[in-house]
């Protein structure tokens, strides 16, 4: 008895597909990588192309080494605003009372450091405490009591600002002690020999493209364990060359200038540490959780009040830190300083990928978001666009950015 085995041919490939692998196949690919990484990369393309728009109508102004080096200095405040206010986001509440918190905390810095003559490294502790004590404040009211958090924040918004104005009299305080103010004036010392550039910002910039190339590489491989969506080999590739070419001319343009400002140090410190606790710490998880599906996330035994309460007291510290910076930078205190902040920081967070319902957002965001804005006000004030207009074109960003979030949801049927 005699079996015959007959091994199957394989089924003919469709028309052009087998000819096509090549050339289509990975083109596909692109495209599908591209729209999986939607929310994330379409805020650094426009980024790119804000800029190249504005070096080229400016004629290369935009990236001259002092300008960028002053974009640094004139947009940090809301960038560690733009932080806080991400997860503030992200948790699915909002806080309007950070642009008067950022006054009352510079005025309160002068009062102590003017008036009554405190050291400026006791004063600034003692400021960081007074914001995280209102964060506090208005936290337990929000999540222990209940109470909405716009009603809460727009409370603290308007006492603040009074308070603000008592403290002050209604004048400007200042010179800050010479200290202080480099907090947002100040660059990193010169060291090393004789250079045409800033030794030190040149060896910070090659250690932080060494540092994001390791932490893209460590990223890719932990996804690829877990069976995750990752993006084709050369498109990866692509990111990092993008990554480290932005990087290093940034390095370029700040060292040859003064260097790299103390202020985007303390920026950099934030944006590591407030990403990994984002991305790894059961913290950073339970915030997403709370926004993203808050009845789902207390059935898990999630704390929500618990972790609302301290993401608004980071919020409080992370804005009296802002207003330190401001207050350093201005070398003064004045009650009318920080209007409009809150409105910045939300655009910010909203620009750089945060979702109306909560839940979605990175700190990498926030900071894309604020550069955005940060740059369409440079860029409008070197080519003269009147005051009325910039608001017009940062209103229409805000609502093109929101508007991107409503329509890609939509589309991917979440």
């Amino acid at each position: 008895m005699s079996t015959e085995v007959t091994a199957k041919s394989p089924a003919p490939a469709p028309p052009g597909k087998s000819g096509d692998a090549a050339g289509g196949g990975l083109l596909q690919l692109m495209l599908d990588g591209m729209r999986r990484n939607m929310r994330q990369y379409g805020m650094l393309i426009a980024l790119g192309l804000i800029v190249a728009f504005f070096a080229v109508m400016t004629n290369g102004d935009l990236l001259l080494p002092r300008n960028v080096s002053n974009l640094v200095l004139q947009n940090s405040y809301i960038l560690i605003l733009a932080i806080g206010m991400m997860l503030v986001i992200i948790a699915g509440h909002i806080d309007l009372s950070v642009g008067s918190l950022t006054a009352f905390v510079g005025a309160f810095a002068a009062v102590l450091t003017v008036q009554h003559d405190v050291a400026w490294p006791i004063a600034v502790a003692l400021c960081l405490v007074a914001g995280a004590a209102a964060g506090a404040l208005q936290g337990f009211f929000i999540a222990y009591l209940g109470i909405p958090s716009f009603i809460v924040t727009l409370s603290g918004m308007l006492t603040f600002r009074g308070v603000t104005e008592i403290l002050l009299e209604g004048q400007t305080l200042g010179p800050f002690p010479e200290g202080l103010q480099k907090i947002g004036n100040g660059f990193l010392p010169e060291t090393g020999p004789e250079t045409n550039y800033h030794n030190l910002t040149l060896l910070l910039g090659i250690v932080l493209i060494a540092f994001v190339v390791l932490q893209e590489v460590r990223d890719r491989k932990r996804q690829q364990e877990f069976s995750l969506d990752t993006l084709p080999t050369n498109i990866f590739l692509l990111k990092l060359v993008a990554i480290v070419s932005a990087l290093l001319v940034v390095t370029m343009l700040l060292a040859s200038y003064k260097g790299a400002p103390i202020v985007l140090i303390i920026l950099g410190v934030l944006v590591v540490g407030y990403g990994y606790v984002m991305r790894n710490s059961i913290f950073g998880r339970h915030i997403y959780a709370i926004g993203g599906n808050l009845p789902a996330a207390k059935l898990s035994g999630v704390k929500d009040k618990k972790v609302t309460f301290y993401v608004f007291l980071n919020m409080g510290v992370l804005a009296a830190l802002a207003g330190l910076v401001i207050a350093a930078r201005l070398n003064a205190a004045n009650p009318k300083a920080g209007l409009s902040y809150e409105l910045e920081a939300i655009a910010s967070a909203f620009i750089g990928g945060a979702s109306m319902s909560g839940g979605v957002g990175t700190v990498l965001g926030a900071i894309i978001g604020g550069v955005v804005l940060g740059v369409l006000n440079n860029g409008m004030n070197l080519l003269s666009v009147g005051s009325d207009w910039q608001q017009v074109i940062k209103g229409l960003a805000l609502l093109a950015a929101v508007g991107f979030d409503v329509w890609n949801k939509r589309k991917s049927g979440s």
